[in-house]
């Protein structure tokens, strides 16, 4: 065992190897017996791709560069793909990222546009397509723009024909609803296929705000009619809406005016202050966990009904489990595996019969993406009817000696007036090498995104890039963060910038009182909502040394006043409130009003095609603090947006978030370019 200064261990885990393993697989999905996914490319421009995986296991990607599945609706995008076997071959409609047209690709063909170019705005983009092929059309969420500001948009439920009449014609794009309500899901068919529905809400609510469950009768001709209200509201999140499958003699659909569906209604709200699944407006396993989160995209999947009546479900309080769950009886029964952390992606063979029959053995194939803190995030199966979980798809490999992994601890600190807060702590680990004993770890504290997210305890190789080399870092599921039901996640209303700083600064000063970090040698890291945290940790506590800020909110005003895209534009309105009635507030806590309060080096970094927060509040930022000697660097990235995708950004901006704490907090990593900052 080596004794050598905390930061300065030599680790295998470089940036170059962080950067090509980041990214996961999303968006699993059936083409006949085949399981299908988009995984990242962060050495191809950042791009994903569709894998399959054929009969014999063998995983092939479907579509080389270029070809970019992603959606950008909402900005965050949603389910940018769908697939049906037909004879010929699988039939594999996708949205392509630079343009977002909605392509079909069939067998030995190449893949040809659906869907109209629109110069107006940000044109026209699609999310969640479903292949209505009685029908040769796919349905889909249609996200219009009508003008050039972020804001000027229509989204409503469309046809989109299969034999690419649409794809210079937009009148031939067919729409199913109207644009009366600001948001919209995609639609989701009863198993007879009389009804669909669907989710919506409007400005100012956020979907884990209020949402409701719209159902419309499905006409012959395919038009829809009908449509009402069912469940949801304004207080009520619903976060996903689907329908039970028919057994036996069928289940009788009550209370919601649907008639004689042959099924149920199926969904998840958190009028029980949880996230609880209910059918038919009844719950079905009432617990204080959750069976659902935050819609950030369209597409997510917390539950998926089996063809034998029974439901997979995803459900935790913090961390999250795969189970089987009998609506009929209440019972739940959780898959065996190392995985603490299932995403919300799910699909289940027969969930959509296209032949009306099951295949041998029954409809038991369940498939999603898990990781653990000892594996990243891969495609794994759950046999329902034996409970057995395998790993089926872009199966984890331990590119390093698993031993320089993080060993994490979940950990509850007392905040504030005795709040609880949640955090994962990640102490330096390295199999090899030891501090000298007098000497206390330096520590970074991770503030999640969203806000309304949480950090999962998985296996994260940006976390063991400082663990592995003697730093330790603490995620802190500060207040307002998912996971914890209702009443956790409502603490950060009319309070960001408050709670979510004095719960990370909480944590910090925990970890030093009690022995576990250096109280100088603290800083502070955070992207996004989570680089908002960070840079208000910095212009209002005296708690950090330094700090990261990454592709940051800095400036609410703009935000809330046409500086965001139309999503989050009123996100505001609860985290802060209405900036007509509070505008001082607003200014109050926008660290873009108080750069030059900032006492300590800081490290900007920000991607310059970012319109979820752009570059400029980066550059009024740093306006504001003109004539202050704190040493800073700001890089920018060309090409990349809201997050890092391509692995060449990872890696500089790895290496020069190393080299601050080594400058600031005197630390001496092996092999690391020196990082200039500007005084």
């Amino acid at each position: 065992m080596q004794i050598l200064p905390y930061g300065s261990w030599p680790s295998p885990i470089d940036a170059h190897l962080t950067a090509t393993h980041d990214g996961r697989p999303e968006y699993v999905g059936f083409v006949g017996d085949e399981v299908w996914w988009t995984a990242p490319r962060p050495t191809e421009d950042g791009r994903r791709t569709l894998v399959r995986r054929t009969a014999d296991g063998t995983e092939e990607p479907v579509l080389p560069p270029p070809w970019n599945v992603r959606s950008r609706v909402l900005e965050y995008g949603g389910r940018p793909w769908a697939g049906a076997l037909r004879e010929d071959g699988p039939l594999i409609v996708f949205v392509h990222f630079p343009d977002q047209r909605l392509y079909a690709r069939e067998p030995g063909g190449e893949p040809r546009p659906l869907t109209p170019v629109s110069t107006v705005g940000g044109g026209l983009r699609w999310a969640e397509p479903q292949l209505i092929l009685e029908r040769g059309e796919v349905w889909c969420v249609l996200e219009e723009f009508t003008g050039d500001g972020p804001t000027d948009v229509r989204r409503v439920l469309a046809a989109v024909p299969l034999d690419g009449s649409a794809a210079e014609d937009r009148a031939a794009v067919r729409e199913l609803t109207d644009d009366s309500r600001r948001f919209v899901t995609g639609p989701r068919l009863s198993p007879d296929g009389r009804h669909a529905a669907w989710l919506a809400w409007d400005h100012p609510g956020m979907p884990w705000d209020g949402t409701e469950v719209i159902v419309a009768e499905v006409a012959p001709g395919g038009t829809l009619s009908g449509a009402r209200v069912v469940a949801g509201g304004p207080d009520e999140s619903i976060a996903q809406v689907d329908w039970l499958r028919p057994t036996g003699g069928g289940m009788q659909s009550a209370g919601d005016g649907v008639r004689s569906t042959g099924s149920g209604l199926l969904y998840v709200s958190d009028r029980s202050g949880w996230w609880n699944l209910y059918r038919d407006h009844e719950p079905v396993c009432p617990r204080e966990e959750e069976f659902g989160g935050a819609l950030w995209k369209l597409g997510h999947r917390w539950f998926a009904p089996l063809d034998n009546g029974l439901v997979a479900v995803v459900h935790g309080r913090g961390a999250t489990a795969l189970g089987i769950l009998d609506p009929e009886t209440g019972e739940l029964v959780d898959a065996a595996g190392p995985w603490t952390e299932f995403a919300a992606t799910l699909a289940v063979r027969g969930e959509r019969s296209e032949r009306g029959v099951a295949p041998p053995g029954g409809w038991g194939r369940v498939v999603t993406v898990a990781a653990s803190p000892r594996s990243a995030y891969e495609v794994v199966e759950l046999d329902a009817r034996t409970g057995r979980a395998r790993v089926i798809g872009a199966a984890h490999d331990d590119a390093v000696d698993p031993a320089h992994y993080p060993e994490p601890q979940i950990r509850t600190f007392a905040g504030p007036d005795g709040r609880e807060i949640h955090a994962h702590v990640y102490p330096p680990h390295h199999p090899a090498c030891a501090a000298p004993g007098h000497e206390l770890p330096p520590y970074v504290i991770w503030a999640h995104g969203g806000p309304t997210d949480r950090a999962p305890l998985v296996l994260d190789l940006e976390i063991a890039y400082f663990t592995s080399r003697g730093i330790g870092v603490a995620e802190v599921n500060y207040g307002g963060s998912t996971g914890y039901g209702r009443e956790y996640r409502s603490r950060l209303r009319e309070q960001w910038g408050v709670v979510d700083v004095e719960d990370c600064a909480a944590v910090a000063l925990a970890l030093a009182d009690e022995g576990t970090a250096d109280r100088g040698r603290l800083a502070i890291r955070g992207g996004s909502a989570g680089g908002w945290t960070a840079a208000a940790s910095l212009t209002g506590t005296d708690v950090y040394a330094c700090g990261t800020i990454r592709y940051p909110v800095l400036d609410l005003v703009g935000w809330a006043s046409g500086g965001t895209h139309d999503f989050e534009s009123r996100y505001p309105d609860s985290l802060v409130g209405p900036l007509a009635e509070v505008p001082a507030r607003y200014a109050e806590r926008s660290p873009v009003e108080h750069a030059d309060r900032i006492r300590v080096p800081f490290l900007l970094l920000q991607g310059l095609d970012d319109v979820i927060c752009p570059p400029a509040q980066c550059e009024r930022f740093l306006a504001g603090r003109a004539g202050r000697r704190v040493p800073y660097a700001y890089l920018t990235f060309e090409g990349e947006g809201h997050g890092f995708r391509r692995a060449e950004t990872t890696v500089r901006a790895l290496e020069a978030e190393l080299s601050l704490y080594a400058q600031v907090f005197g630390l001496h990593p092996p092999g690391i370019p020196t990082l200039e900052l500007t005084r």
